[in-house]
């Protein structure tokens, strides 16, 4: 079955706006387990404009499911990772200047720099999964830099299906997600997905990429628990996973 983890960065978004401490992270996070998640994700940024570092040691201890932090690899980052040992760190990016991911990496490129990082937390017992986009040819690189998983970049995707809805289209870039995803099994990869998947878009995904490990979703899934409520919500996209099995 594939899990859904919830980020939670928007949460502390809207915390941060105001000041003080509503919504409570900490408890935002224990409440998304209590209604379902498979998982909670966090991805603090250099300025901590959602997510502080404090927030990260302060959740370690509360979250009973999967924790996966994810970021680009600085070395406050690889400290913070090796303080807290999640079960997953997802390796980003992003510049630090970035208002969100919107690219995976160049594993080709960056071989050296991602085999000495990946190295480090793997020696932690930290699993480690890199964010990729639909380009098979990258597949191979992310394997020998000692990843356990790709998480596919699903930007593009969310936007062409969004056209695709209102425009006929061959949908062509949803062949290159899945032969990315075949390359990676074939080598013994893991694959997650995350980035603009929501309640429209996500149940096409999973029956497309059926080997889909799990998926993050934090944007959407907020945006939608303001209308739904957050229990209601994080079930409806568990049901999108489920109908898609």
């Amino acid at each position: 079955m594939t899990k859904l983890s919830v980020n939670i960065n928007k949460f502390a978004t809207l915390r941060n706006a105001r000041g003080g401490n509503l919504p409570d992270i900490l408890k935002v996070a224990q409440d998304c387990e209590r209604f379902g998640a498979d998982g909670i994700t966090v991805h603090p940024r250099p300025d901590e404009r959602h997510i502080r570092y404090q927030d990260v040691l302060d959740l370690k201890p509360l979250v009973t499911t999967e924790f996966n932090i994810e970021g680009y690899p600085s070395r406050e980052f690889i400290d913070l990772v090796l303080s807290v040992k999640p079960e997953q760190v997802t390796l980003v990016p992003d510049p630090p200047h970035a208002i969100t991911s919107n690219t995976g990496w160049d594993t080709i490129a960056n071989q050296s720099f991602l085999k000495e990082v990946i190295g480090t937390f793997k020696a932690a017992g930290i699993r480690v999964s890199i964010f990729l986009n639909a380009e098979p040819e990258k597949v191979e690189a992310a394997k020998t830099a000692g990843a356990d998983r790709i998480e596919l970049y699903t930007g593009p995707y969310a936007e062409e299906f969004t056209n695709a809805r209102t425009q006929q289209q061959n949908f062509q870039l949803l062949n290159d997600y899945k032969n990315t995803a075949r390359a990676a099994t074939a080598i013994g990869l893991d694959i997650n997905a995350g980035h603009d998947l929501n309640l429209d878009n996500l149940r096409f995904f999973k029956l497309h990429i059926p080997q889909l490990k799990e998926v993050s979703i934090g944007h959407a899934l907020v945006c939608d628990a303001l209308y739904l409520g957050l229990e209601n919500t994080i079930q409806l996209y568990k049901r999108q996973l489920k109908v898609a099995e």
